[in-house]
């Protein structure tokens, strides 16, 4: 089944968010387990979160990133920044997500800088909401990512049609030429 993914690992961002370590008491002692959560994105529009348990960090963090590969999804992007303004919740964690002019960079916390990093936004405001919980924050800002949709997918939902910007041209060219005739024939 392998043979027909298709090799995307290479180009990749992979940026570990948390790792957590957390303890089991046994007979002889505290037993330590640990888990990573890990956003891959490829800078131009698609991202995946990932979680992975182990009983080791290395291990742990391995996981994550094959269940971030996984999970990559497309992101609706508008240049630098995201069509508008949305909120995404996730348990606890509500982040606000608002477009940005370009120049103005990442305003956000580390959970939801590291998701917009990997996503490719470069200009972008945030407020997170609620739980400061790392894991339900990026959880949070990728489900209010992944409700983020394009003008096009929009207006075709509707079954709206776009005219293509040439036409607008071309009508704005016409309009010049006629007005060219109209100004001439009222100066002679």
């Amino acid at each position: 089944m392998s043979q027909y993914q298709k090799d995307i690992s290479s180009d990749l961002i992979e940026k570990v968010i948390r790792v957590n370590r957390s303890s089991k008491v046994v007979k002889g002692g505290r037993r330590f387990s640990f888990s990573a959560l890990v956003v891959v994105g490829d800078a131009k529009g698609n991202a995946g979160l990932g979680f992975g348990k182990a009983n080791e960090v290395s291990e742990a963090i391995r996981k994550a990133l094959e269940d971030a590969r996984k999970n990559i999804t497309p992101i609706a992007t508008y240049r630098t920044t995201i069509p508008y303004t949305v909120v995404g919740k996730f348990k606890g964690g509500n982040v606000l997500l608002k477009p940005a002019t370009t120049g103005t960079g990442i305003i956000a916390g580390g959970a939801v800088r590291a998701v917009m990093e990997a996503v490719g936004i470069r200009d972008i405001l945030s407020k997170s909401l609620g739980s400061n919980n790392p894991t339900n924050v990026a959880k949070a800002a990728m489900s209010a990512l992944k409700s983020l949709v394009t003008k096009e997918d929009a207006f075709k939902r509707r079954g709206i049609t776009i005219k293509p910007k040439i036409e607008k041209i071309e009508e704005t060219a016409e309009v010049i030429e006629t007005y060219k005739v109209l100004t001439c024939s009222y100066t002679i």
